[in-house]
């Protein structure tokens, strides 16, 4: 599994990633209320790209891209 540190990257490979086998791609948003930690995790069963977080501007990011996701699996 990859952390990848820096958002734009990470929407980017994920988007890539949903993009290149749209019916093996999985997004999970995790959440742990105790320690403040927001990880999203995209997979394709091969290949599994990971983002974590503390900060709360991170929750529009992963709105907006939670919203382009959609459209890709909406479209196909």
């Amino acid at each position: 599994m990859v952390y990848i540190d820096s958002w734009d990257e990470y929407v980017k490979a994920v988007e890539q990633l949903c993009l290149e086998e749209p019916s093996k791609f999985r997004f999970v948003v995790k959440y742990r209320h105790c320690e403040g930690k927001l990880v999203l995790k995209g997979t394709n069963d091969k290949v599994c790209l990971k983002y974590r977080t503390e900060q709360q501007q991170d929750l529009k990011r992963l709105e907006k891209l939670n919203n382009i996701l959609m459209r890709h699996m909406a479209s196909k």
